[in-house]
């Protein structure tokens, strides 16, 4: 933890606060690398759980870069932190409704945090997460710290829900938002009024950053800008801010590196569902059986949901099928630790990835040129699944939306995956893929789109 008093005096310092969960919280830290590269000191704001959480869990950022950004330690408000339900039929991870509703506490701390250091640099930018809005609300109390909001979705849903939301017109999309997926049962409504009761304290921000690149997006950038017009707030499109080097790879004796190392050239589906699904006992079966019937090569990341606290409490052991991991030996490998799933989908033996479809999930399989085979839970999933398979048409349907309440059966599952591994289909698919995700990677080069918005970025809060 950082105190104020020792502070340095700077020119310009950002104040990065994310939300305390796994898919914001290493976004934020991306971003931070990225700011600090430029040489701007940078505050990475949260209790001190999750920034312990986003410290340990920071795939494919290099040490040496996380050990520039100062991370300080809000107190830790306490909170409940029950396991998943893994048999509820809605995948919206409720349980962890009590650590969202202790983020509210946080307000206080941060205002302070923030009263002292305003006094030690000519001007402070907080960059935060929409969910942490009425947090960061005091900034408006100050005259020299300005607020932008740190967007985790992609920019097509931002513009969907707000089309949806607002049933606005819009000329020449109407037809798209008829085929979207519907919004029934993506969240809670304890979930929705978390959301919506932060929306009213957004209007302070100065600006929007958004996690992609006007290469996937920049048609939908530009309807939302036309659809805030009135609001006349600067928006950047900097993603992807996941590093392209991953030549520093921190782990390289990783189990699941070591294993890709010795398989074929794009043979491998790399299963993962990240951090806020649990499946049932009868779900894991049958995507064990649909996955061995299929005799496709895999990497499956099985674990639970976390908790609200990570640090706490026993995971659950899931059970495979008997003989199950006997039988698939060579072919498939089981993991129940936590995985570097960018260094996974980066590596030249991985060629497909079955994914709920979190942005922070799809932006790194585009930007490494990997087909999706999406499989939508909550949120902003099923929207981002549509993306992929419908707009950028780089995936295949594991489970439609509206079936979300059905089991996937071990045939699906093995249909799927041998149609996206083993198919003239699967293998037009991944060149789609192959040329997408190098078409982002020149764009966060010199001279591409990316680069120039982040560029802009930095110019503009240093003017």
């Amino acid at each position: 933890m950082y105190s104020c008093e020792n502070l340095p005096n700077h020119e310009v310092t950002i104040v990065m606060v994310p939300f305390p969960a796994q898919g914001h919280l290493n976004q934020l830290l991306q971003f931070s690398c990225l700011i600090s590269s430029y040489g701007l000191p940078v505050y990475y704001v949260c209790s001190a759980t999750h920034n312990r959480q986003a410290r340990i869990r920071a795939n494919a950022l290099n040490p040496s870069d996380i050990a520039i950004v100062h991370f300080h330690d809000l107190p830790t408000p306490k909170f409940d932190s029950p396991s998943p339900d893994f048999n509820t039929l809605s995948k919206f991870p409720s349980h962890l409704q009590p650590s969202w509703d202790a983020s509210m506490l946080l307000r206080n701390p941060i205002a302070s945090f923030l009263r002292d250091i305003s006094s030690k640099a000519r001007r402070i930018i907080v960059v935060h997460d929409p969910l942490m809005s009425y947090n960061v609300q005091d900034v408006s109390s100050l005259s020299n710290v300005e607020s932008y909001v740190f967007n985790c979705i992609s920019v097509f849903t931002s513009f969907c829900w707000l089309s949806l939301s607002r049933s606005m017109s819009m000329q020449h999309e109407e037809e798209l938002l008829e085929k979207l997926p519907s919004l029934e049962g993506i969240m809670t409504d304890e979930g929705r009024d978390f959301l919506t009761y932060q929306h009213q304290y957004m209007d302070i921000r100065s600006g929007d950053i958004h996690n992609t690149s006007k290469v996937i997006e920049g048609k939908f950038l530009d309807l939302l800008a036309q659809a805030e017009i009135h609001l006349n707030k600067k928006q950047w499109a900097i993603g992807p801010i996941l590093p392209n080097k991953l030549d520093h790879i921190s782990n390289r004796n990783d189990i699941c590196l070591e294993w890709l190392n010795k398989q074929p050239p794009r043979s491998v589906l790399f299963i993962s569902f990240r951090t806020t699904i649990s499946f049932s006992d009868r779900e894991i079966k049958e995507l064990a059986m649909g996955l061995e019937q299929s005799k496709q090569r895999f990497i499956w990341v099985l674990r639970d949901a976390d908790r609200g606290d990570i640090f706490k409490g026993e995971a659950r052991k899931v059970e495979l099928p008997e003989g199950f991991e006997e039988r698939v030996k060579g072919v498939g490998l089981v993991v129940r630790e936590w995985a570097p799933q960018p260094e996974i989908l980066v590596h030249s033996s991985t060629g497909g990835f079955m994914s709920h479809c979190g942005w922070n999930s799809c932006i790194e399989s585009i930007t490494m040129g990997v087909p999706i085979a999406v499989w939508p839970m909550h949120s902003d999933q099923p929207i981002n699944a549509f993306f992929v398979t419908e707009m950028l048409k780089i995936g295949l349907i594991v489970r439609e939306w509206e079936k979300r309440e059905e089991l996937v059966n071990a045939s699906t599952i093995e249909n799927v995956v041998r149609k996206l591994m083993a198919s003239e289909e699967g293998d037009l698919i991944r060149k789609r893929a192959e040329e997408l995700g190098e078409a982002i990677r020149q764009s966060t080069e010199k001279g591409g789109a990316s680069r120039m918005e982040l560029d802009s970025f930095i110019t503009h809060i240093t003017r």
